[in-house]
Formats: C-alpha cells, sequence, structure tokens
C-alpha cells in the first residue's frame, strides 16, 4: 500500500490542486532532503494535510474516515493497546464479526497492521484519517480509564496507612504518608482527570466524614468525586510536596506551584492551602503552559470593538484596562494583547501576582510582598528599566494606581486589570484611589469590560423562535430595537427580519457535552475615551451619565454584545443573562 510521487504527481496536476513549476519546485526538494513528496508539498503550503490524506485514499482505494467527533465504544478501541496506537498513530474504531477497521495516518506501515492482525486474531480493514481524529481517539483512551480511577481511589484508600483517628500531625508522619504510592496515585488521578476534562479549578474541600473533589469545568463547579476522610492528610501532604510548602504548617494559608510536563501538554498548577474547619482545603488553578496563539477574534471580540482596541494598543503612552470580577479572562486578554505588541523594537515589562502564563522575550517579576516587592514598590523599579510597555497585573490601592497613571504620563503604555462591574464603572473607581480626574481624563485611551459566556455545542443545539411573552420581557432588560439595528447593519440578520422570526438556541444533551456547553467565550463592551468622555470623567460624572454618553458613541454594552452573540447561535439569552447578572 505505496502512493509513488509519480501517482501523486499526476493526481494533483489532474485534480489542479497544483501547477508544473509548484511540482518542479516540491520535487527538487524531495529529491535534496529524501524526505517525502508528499510532506514536501505540505511544508510548502502548496496542499494540506487532509487534502494529502484524502488523496492518497482515493488513490490507493481505501476510504477515508472522519473520527474528530466520534465516540468509539471502549472494548474496540482497547483492542490496540494505546502506546501502540499513540506511536504508530493508528485506531481501532469499529467491529463486526471477525473484522476490525483500524485508522491510520500512514498507508505504509504494513508491519503495524501484521502485528495487530496477530495480536487480535481478526482481519484488519485499514482505513485512512487525519492528525485531528487520530487526537480525538487518543483522549478516549484515557476518558474510558476514568471510570476505573474512582475504583482505584476506593482500592487504594484502604490500604492508605495513617496514625489511628486518620490524621497524620508530625512531620514524619506526612513525608511517609505523601510517598505512599496509593497516595500519589490517587494525586496523580486526580490531576490527570481534571487536564483531560479541561478543568480550570480543582477544589479539594475536607468535611466531617469525607472530602470533596470538585472541578470548575466552563466556568461552573462540577463535583467530580468523594474520597474517604483517612487519605486526606495523605493528599494534602502530597500536594505540599509538589508545591514545595512546609508540610507540617496546618494554621496559616500558603500558597505555591508545580508543573506537569507530558508529550501532550505542558501545564502549571497554582497552589492555594487554606485552613478551614475540618481541616485543609486545597484550591488548584490550571494554567496551560502551552496556550500560544490566541488573538482577539477567538477570544470572542469582534467587528468595531476590534478595531478600537487595535488603534490604542498601537498608541506609545496612555492606558488600557481591563475590568471584571474575578475568573472572567482578564489576565487572558492582558496577555494576548502583549503577544499582539511583543516585537523585538519594544521593551515590555510586567509585574503580577501571580506570573500566569510564561511569556518569552518578556520581562516578568512576581509580587512578593513578605519581602517588601509589591505592586507600587515594583513599578516604581521597572518605570527605571527603560520599559516601552508596562504590564500591572492588577490597580487594587492609591499608590499603584497612581504610580500607573504617572507611568502612562511620562510616555509609557500601560496595560492593567481593575475591579470594576462595568467599564464606565473604572472612572469612579480611579477616582476613590485618589487619582486626579484630570490625570485620568488624560492618560486613559480605552477601557474594556468583559465576562466569559459558556459555548453551545453545536452539533446538539436546538433551535427556537422567541414568543411574544418572552420578547416582551426582554425588552425590559435589553434596548432590543439598537440591538436589532446593530444586527442589520453587521448583516447578521436580513435587513427585513424581526424579533418573532429570528432564530436563537437552547443546548441539548450528549455523552460530550453533558450540560449542552463546552468552552467559553467573552463578551465585552469597549468604552473608547473620547472629547465628550473626558470632559465627564474631570466633572465627576456618575458612571450611567458616562454609559450612556459611550452608548451614544456606538459603544455596545456586554449584554447586547452577548444578545448579538445568542443570536448567531454561539450562545445562549440564559446563558448571557447568567453572567450579566450583577
Amino acid at each position: 500500500m505505496r502512493v509513488e510521487s509519480s501517482q501523486l504527481k499526476a493526481f494533483l496536476l489532474d485534480a489542479d490542486l497544483a501547477n508544473e513549476k509548484q511540482m518542479e519546485k516540491a520535487e527538487k526538494e524531495a529529491k535534496k532532503t529524501g524526505e517525502k513528496l508528499g510532506n514536501i508539498l505540505i511544508k510548502q503550503k502548496v496542499i494540506d494535510e487532509e487534502q494529502l490524506i484524502k488523496l492518497q485514499a482515493y488513490i490507493l482505494g481505501i476510504p477515508f474516515v472522519d473520527l474528530e467527533k466520534e465516540i468509539i465504544p471502549k472494548e474496540v478501541l482497547r483492542i490496540i493497546p494505546e502506546p501502540i496506537a499513540r506511536k504508530h498513530n493508528i485506531i481501532a474504531f469499529r467491529k463486526q464479526g471477525k473484522e476490525l477497521e483500524v485508522a491510520m495516518l500512514d498507508p505504509e506501515d504494513l508491519q503495524t497492521i501484521e502485528f495487530i492482525k496477530k495480536k487480535a486474531d481478526l482481519k484488519v480493514l485499514p482505513r485512512l484519517t487525519n492528525q485531528a481524529s487520530v487526537k480525538n481517539a487518543l483522549k478516549q483512551y484515557q476518558k474510558s480509564l476514568e471510570a476505573e480511577f474512582g475504583d482505584l481511589i476506593k482500592e487504594e484508600a484502604k490500604v492508605v496507612l495513617l496514625p489511628e483517628g486518620g490524621e497524620a500531625e508530625t512531620k514524619k508522619d506526612l513525608e511517609k504518608a505523601a510517598s505512599e504510592m496509593p497516595i500519589i496515585k490517587i494525586v496523580d488521578t486526580l490531576l490527570k482527570h481534571a487536564i483531560l476534562q479541561l478543568a480550570s479549578d480543582i477544589h479539594i474541600e475536607p468535611l466531617e466524614k469525607e472530602v470533596v473533589v470538585r472541578y470548575r469545568i466552563d466556568g461552573i463547579l462540577h463535583d467530580a468525586m468523594t474520597l474517604p476522610k483517612n487519605i486526606h492528610s495523605g493528599v494534602i501532604a502530597r500536594i505540599k510536596v509538589l508545591s514545595n510548602l512546609k508540610l507540617d504548617e496546618h494554621r496559616l494559608p500558603q500558597d505555591g506551584r508545580f508543573k506537569i510536563e507530558t508529550g501532550d501538554y505542558k501545564i502549571s498548577f497554582r497552589v492555594s492551602v487554606l485552613p478551614v474547619y475540618d481541616g485543609e482545603k486545597i484550591v488548584m488553578r490550571l494554567l496551560p503552559e502551552d496556550a500560544k496563539g490566541l488573538t482577539l477574534e477567538s477570544l470572542g471580540l469582534r467587528g468595531l470593538a476590534i478595531e478600537r482596541i487595535h488603534q490604542n494598543i498601537k498608541k506609545p503612552n496612555g492606558m488600557i484596562l481591563v475590568t471584571g470580577p474575578t475568573g472572567c479572562g482578564k489576565t487572558t486578554t492582558l496577555y494576548t494583547m502583549m503577544d499582539i505588541l511583543n516585537t523585538p523594537e519594544v521593551n515590555i515589562s510586567t509585574i503580577e501576582d501571580p506570573i500566569e502564563y510564561r511569556m518569552p522575550r518578556i520581562n516578568q517579576t512576581q509580587v512578593k510582598p513578605q519581602i517588601g516587592l509589591t505592586f507600587a514598590n515594583g513599578l516604581r523599579s521597572l518605570v527605571r528599566q527603560d520599559p516601552d510597555i508596562i504590564m500591572v497585573g492588577e490597580i487594587r490601592d492609591n499608590e499603584t494606581a497612581s504610580l500607573a497613571v504617572n507611568a502612562a504620563l511620562t510616555g509609557h503604555l500601560v496595560l492593567s486589570t481593575l475591579h470594576t462591574n462595568s467599564a464606565a464603572g473604572s472612572f469612579p473607581r480611579l477616582i476613590d484611589m485618589k487619582v486626579e480626574p484630570f490625570l485620568i481624563a488624560s492618560t486613559t485611551n480605552v477601557v474594556m469590560a468583559q465576562r466569559l459566556v459558556r459555548r453551545l455545542c453545536p452539533e446538539i443545539k436546538k433551535k427556537y423562535k422567541l414568543n411574544s411573552a418572552e420578547i416582551k420581557s426582554l425588552k425590559e432588560q435589553f434596548d432590543l430595537d439598537r440591538i436589532l439595528q446593530t444586527l442589520k447593519e453587521e448583516k447578521i440578520i436580513d435587513s427585513k427580519s424581526d424579533w418573532p422570526n429570528i432564530d436563537f438556541y437552547r443546548p441539548g444533551k450528549s455523552q460530550e457535552c453533558p450540560d449542552g456547553y463546552k468552552g467559553r467565550l467573552g463578551i465585552y463592551e469597549i468604552l473608547e475615551v473620547s472629547e465628550s468622555i473626558k470632559d465627564l470623567i474631570v466633572k465627576e460624572t456618575a458612571s450611567d451619565m458616562i454609559e450612556a454618553q459611550a452608548k451614544k458613541q456606538g459603544m455596545l454594552t456586554m449584554l447586547e454584545d452577548g444578545f448579538i452573540k445568542a443570536v448567531q447561535g454561539i450562545t445562549s439569552i440564559e446563558e448571557v443573562l447568567r453572567v450579566t447578572k450583577e
């Protein structure tokens, strides 16, 4: 089962997927490097990987299968052991009688097919597939282990030996408990399970007679499993060992971090230990270190909002503020902006608490209040480091606010976050921090408020139309006329459409999306500081009047932006109302 270069060339030229000049260039490169012609054509962006695989499948007369959204039965998947599937990119996906269909990337890998034939004693029918399909299937190996992990925890918990009463107290006891193989397996299981489920946080919460483990997935906490109380000390000790924290300190909060790296992921865990009534509670924030390539579009910004952000981050000085509650993605937005600005011509320095993502060519400093390195002190030193762009993790006190404004005045572009509910609310907040209104007006370029909404699973979302009672209820919360006008201007809906005939969507249910949602994106309001808004800031005008003026200048509120995304079928109205209720 081999596709000759001459065959591939003839088919590509015949299908108008490549021209003679491109083929000649690729053939020269293949001769020089010894690489396959198909791989060279992908590298030179003449064709993409899927086109090549489909063409190979056509030439060889082998069916092409797409397993990207396929749930493979556990007993079929496991016919090929995971290490072999992973190493050779080959997946068992369907079995009928004595016939086994396998999907693979390399049609020339006859040796692996022969091995599977002998091991499984089945007739193997090869099929070609793409990289995304293999990745989806490999994830399912691990997902199918989740049920077994629950049993493992129950079994291993029985053999954990701790002092009478189930709580280890001395440092020696704790070190012994942390190094027990069952405890190590249990903690590894909890972490791996959370990574597979794309959780953002892990909560380990001691109760009177048991320990509850919860995962935050797409912003919502879900019970993951319940552990016996007698292993609580061991689990806490193991996490403290990983995070390099004091084992025998039970009375004071502690913070630490550790990292897990495999071929598939690289994740940093930020650990917070807090004493509670029934023991110590741990919350771990999962921060993917290999999360690259984020763009403002992928975060959920659109149209005029993106234009305004791009215009303002290109300014040489001034202040860009991102506002919203904890966990609404403010830091990710700032990192995305820094990624756009990160060129060899500029010096970017940050002061953060904590450093969430490591970024090459950016000078990142971690706040350490216990030794006097606060946001304010760190910012004072940063200004002396000849920066062009400064990122301050959070403006949380008068001193930091004053220094940030002064840095923006003296020729630096300052990016930072504030805890306020709306974009307009950031100005009274800064005035409350004793910053002079005229300084706020002259330094602030743009303020961005955001929340995160869950995305509807596209395959299972259910279409519906609003009835008159629902339209009436929504009119009390939204300016529906304004939103309708925006939808028509942006050609999201037809110019003759009205609310009774516009489609909306509700979540469906499936094994992959139990609650009908998967992943999140932002809803935003972008307040650009114009001359008229500067006048209102200097007069210390209330935030609702500033917001009204911004809306006259074309600003969409978060509610309105969310409503537009609901019309587009990206999220649901219920989800938008859930995250914007104040």
